[in-house]
C-alpha cells in the first residue's frame, strides 16, 4: 500500500485556498507523507500550464487546481480526461452551480480576495488608529487623521470614530473643554479635515445624566448643569467658527446618520 502522496498546486493568483485545504485534509491522514512542495503559483497561459500537469501526470501527483480562468480550467481539466491525471479543480463546480441557481458569471479576477483581505487589514488599522487616538490621547495622531473630530463631552465622538473607523477612516478625536488649553499641533491640521459635533443643551443634560446614572453618581453636578452646558457649548462654537470648521448637529440623530453627513463631507473635498 502506497503511503506517500505527491501534491502539485496550481493557482492564478498566490495559491493560498488550494493550502488551506490541504492542510485541513492531511492532518486527516497522520500515516500518510504528502510531498507538497510542487506549487506553481501565477499560472496564466496555457503554455505554462501544460508542462506543469505533464510532470505531475509523470509524477503520478494529485493536482488541486485553483484557477479561475475558465479557458484555462478547460485545458487542465481536458489533459485529466484524456490522461487518467487525478485532478481537482477547486473552484468552477462551485461556479457552474451558482450559475445554474442565478444566471450570473464569476468576474474571473485572479487574486480578487487579496483585494478583499487588503480592505479588512485597513480597516483594522483604522480601528486601531481611533483607539489609539481616541480622546484627544496623543494629539500627533491628528496630522496623520483623515478626520479630526471636536465636540464637548458626550457629543458622540468615540463611537462615531469607532464607526468611521469600521469604514476604514483614520479617525481622531478631541473633547473641548474650557479650562484644557488645545493641542497646538491642531494648527497644523488641514481645516477641512476638523468636524465639529454639537448637541441641543437639553439633550446634553438628558444623555450625561444618564451616564452619571450608570455610573452611580450622585445627579447633582456641573457635568450635567444646563448652564455649564450653555458655556460649554458656546466654547466649542468659538472653537468651530476659528478653524472654520464643518459642523453637524447631532441631536437625536443615530450614530450611522451623523457618520453619513461625516463621509459625504470628506468626498466632497
Amino acid at each position: 500500500m502506497q503511503n506517500e502522496v505527491i501534491v502539485y498546486s496550481i493557482s492564478d493568483s498566490l495559491g493560498e485556498t488550494s493550502q488551506k485545504l490541504l492542510s485541513a485534509v492531511m492532518v486527516q491522514y497522520p500515516n500518510l507523507v504528502f510531498h507538497n512542495n510542487y506549487k506553481f503559483p501565477f499560472v496564466n497561459q496555457k503554455e505554462e500550464l501544460l508542462p506543469i500537469l505533464a510532470d505531475a501526470l509523470r509524477d503520478k501527483a494529485i493536482v488541486i487546481s485553483t484557477l479561475v480562468n475558465h479557458e484555462l480550467s478547460e485545458v487542465a481539466k481536458s489533459f485529466s480526461r484524456k490522461t487518467g491525471l487525478l485532478y481537482i479543480d477547486l473552484m468552477h463546480p462551485l461556479f457552474e452551480i451558482i450559475h445554474a441557481k442565478t444566471g450570473m458569471q464569476p468576474i474571473e479576477e485572479p487574486g480578487a480576495v487579496h483585494k478583499l483581505d487588503t480592505e479588512y487589514f485597513n480597516r483594522i488599522s483604522a480601528i486601531e488608529f481611533a483607539v489609539k487616538y481616541d480622546d484627544g490621547k496623543d494629539p500627533k495622531g491628528f496630522l496623520d487623521s483623515d478626520v479630526v473630530l471636536l465636540g464637548v463631552s458626550r457629543t458622540s465622538k468615540t463611537p462615531l470614530s469607532m464607526y468611521l473607523a469600521n469604514k476604514g477612516y483614520k479617525v481622531s478625536n478631541l473633547p473641548l473643554i474650557p479650562e484644557v488649553p488645545l493641542p497646538k499641533v491642531l494648527e497644523e491640521v488641514d481645516k477641512s479635515k476638523i468636524v465639529g459635533l454639537t448637541c441641543h443643551p437639553e439633550n446634553l443634560v438628558r444623555i450625561r445624566s444618564n451616564r452619571l446614572d450608570s455610573l452611580g453618581l450622585h445627579q447633582s453636578s456641573s457635568y450635567n448643569n444646563l448652564e455649564t452646558i450653555h458655556k460649554e457649548l458656546a466654547y466649542s462654537q468659538e472653537i468651530f467658527d476659528h478653524y472654520g470648521n464643518f459642523v453637524i448637529d447631532v441631536s437625536d440623530k443615530s450614530i450611522e446618520e451623523t457618520a453619513f453627513i461625516v463621509e459625504h463631507h470628506l468626498k466632497s473635498l
